[in-house]
């Protein structure tokens, strides 16, 4: 088990403003790559500055501002991709789901290996568990990795994931929360995919989603 916390770090950018994460190992300086989006740049010039090793690239799910700069990435370090089965049909349609905000994106590499539900990704000494939380897309998962949970676009400050794009549902996406994210417990510090962090303790007594107030 690892000694010392781990590396985190993030950065978002217009017009999405999501959040890309670099989480390192601080004993071997590997690290990971969490939902590479429009922010591509600025994060692997700060692997470069500070002598990481890139090992991994871990998508949340397949919507295109958490997979646009997948692309980059790959060409760069030419590092595995993991995503859920259940996405794969977003992920590979990523130019097609730019063309809906008029936007334009090239395809993204394929996908070299999908998560099971349960199984544990290995970047140096870090182990993340895997959780396949459906909801706002079908093969949406968190992973959690000691006290932090990277939980895409499940949960937000104050707010959930939207559901009213393909494949989403808000009966699964609030059953995904209650049943597999709540449970992971009130200590558990949240990074979402767009906003500041928050905890799972703090989202169950304050988002209106959880407490019945929405």
């Amino acid at each position: 088990m690892p000694t010392e916390e781990p590396i985190v770090y993030s950065n978002a950018v217009g017009p999405f403003m999501k959040n890309g994460y670099i989480v390192a190992c601080p004993q071997t300086r590997e690290a990971v790559y969490i939902d590479p989006g429009d922010e591509v740049s600025l994060l692997l010039d700060w692997v470069e500055r500070n002598n990481l090793r890139l090992t991994t690239v871990a998508n949340t799910h397949g919507h295109l501002d958490h997979i646009s700069g997948v692309g980059q990435v790959k060409e760069k370090y030419d590092v595995p991709i993991y995503l859920h089965k259940a996405d794969e049909g977003l992920y590979n349609a990523l130019s097609q789901q730019a063309a809906w905000f008029g936007l334009s994106y090239p395809s993204a590499p394929p996908v070299d290996h999908f998560y099971e539900d349960g199984a544990v990704l290995k970047v140096g000494t870090l182990e993340f568990r895997v959780h396949h939380t459906p909801g706002h897309s079908p093969g949406g998962v968190c992973l959690e990795l000691t006290d932090h949970v990277f939980c895409g676009d499940l949960i937000f400050l104050d707010s959930i994931g939207r559901t009213d794009l393909p494949g989403g549902s808000y009966e699964t996406l609030m059953q995904s929360i209650r049943l597999k994210l709540l449970p992971l417990g009130d200590d558990k510090i949240l990074h979402s995919g767009h906003g500041p962090e928050t905890t799972i303790g703090r989202e169950k007594r304050e988002n209106p989603f959880l407490t019945g107030s929405a």
